[in-house]
């Protein structure tokens, strides 16, 4: 072996040992320390290995271990301002530069991009569409979260959302202190204001869509007007229903309010009903009406076209039609009459006494007649 020659051969590499059962530093296993038999080797000093390290270093480091220090230090603080000057924007967000506190005018795009950290900053803003939601249930913090009075005196709890992205990074970054907060606040307000103007059924059920539009307008203009840089893309409504507290009693009163569409059917119905019968009904007597009509009007044009008949008679004999015309009104005016009348100029005519003979009693003979005169 190489080292066979060392210490008289059989030691290890870092010599002492022989045939004595040392360990390379020259002391056995369990050797005490100390001056024991044997003159073993003492072992190495712990402040003379530090100055050989600082031995060393000296060789390693230009102008030696003090000037070395300052290389160090120097390099560690040019890789932290590297690595502080160096940034990057992800693919949905925008940079803002500022230098000096003030924000350039160009928007870093994504990419990697290098600023001159500290005297240069870089503010990062998501572009893509965010979610704000509000009126969330309400907790002990916030009791009054989401309730709200409609037009008809009710009150709803109302969660909705605002779907935003950022237009503007630099007006969003400076010209708002919170932009989240304000535009939470604006919207809240803009939905309170819709709502107070609308009964809760409309809320509820019927006009959901146009409420979610006007709140949208509300929103945006409010928030123009603030130069938030912000563009209100939608404002879904997510739930409407009435407080916890009240919400027994307000479904009695849609169980109310469906019984009364119930019944308002209903009357609709048998109103229908009723109506087409007397539609019928008035028809019929319409129908009823025409037809006497051309009765009587026929009847009419019949006896004016028998008296034109007569007048004509009369035109040719008028003595012989006036006295026809005579002798049948005076027939049809004593027809029923229980006198009868003798003209003077035929004297006196015998006649049956028909008035006595209905006053007389039963048994008297049917042939017994009663003359006189008048």
């Amino acid at each position: 072996m190489p080292w066979s020659n060392q210490n008289g051969g059989g030691g290890g590499p870092w010599g002492g040992g022989g045939g004595n059962n040392q360990g390379p530093w020259g002391q056995g296993p369990n050797r005490p320390r100390g001056g024991g038999g044997g003159g073993g080797n003492q072992p190495p000093d712990l402040e003379d290995l530090i100055r050989r390290g600082q031995d060393r270093l000296k060789n390693v480091v230009p102008g030696g271990f003090n000037g070395g220090a300052f290389v160090i230090v120097g390099l560690v603080l040019v890789a932290f301002w590297v690595v502080q000057s160096i940034y990057t924007v992800q693919p949905d967000e925008r940079g803002v530069e500022l230098q000096f506190g003030k924000p350039k005018e160009e928007l870093a795009m994504p990419g990697l991009h290098f600023h001159l950290w500290p005297v240069e900053q870089v503010e990062i803003v998501k572009v893509t569409e965010q979610q704000q939601n509000v009126g969330s249930r309400a907790t002990s913090s916030n009791p009054g979260a989401g309730l709200m009075l409609s037009g008809d005196q009710n009150i709803v709890s109302v969660q909705f959302s605002v779907l935003f992205t950022v237009s503007d990074p630099q007006a969003y970054l400076f010209n708002l202190e919170d932009p989240a907060q304000t535009l939470q606040q604006v919207s809240e307000s803009a939905m309170r204001e819709v709502v107070g103007r609308r009964p809760a059924q409309d809320v509820f059920r019927d006009n959901r869509e146009e409420i979610s539009t006007q709140v949208r307008a509300i929103i945006q203009g409010t928030m123009d007007n603030y130069g938030a840089g912000i563009a209100i893309n939608a404002v879904p409504i997510e739930d409407a229903a009435p407080p916890r507290e009240v919400a027994e009693a307000f479904e009695e009163v849609q169980r109310a309010q469906q019984d009364e569409d119930r019944f308002v059917e209903e009357s609709n119905q048998y109103s229908n009903q009723r109506l087409g019968q007397a539609r019928g009904q008035a028809a019929q007597i319409r129908e009823e009406a025409a037809a006497y009509k051309d009765q009587v009007v026929k009847e009419a044009e019949g006896e004016a076209q028998r008296f034109v008949s007569i007048y004509d008679e009369y035109r040719k004999a008028p003595d012989v039609t006036r006295q026809r015309i005579y002798l049948e009104t005076m027939e049809n005016v004593l027809r029923n009459s229980n006198k009868v009348i003798i003209d003077e100029k035929q004297g006196v005519v015998p006649y049956l006494p028909l008035n006595e003979i209905t006053r007389q009693p039963g048994n008297q003979p049917a042939g017994q007649t009663t003359t006189g005169g008048n």
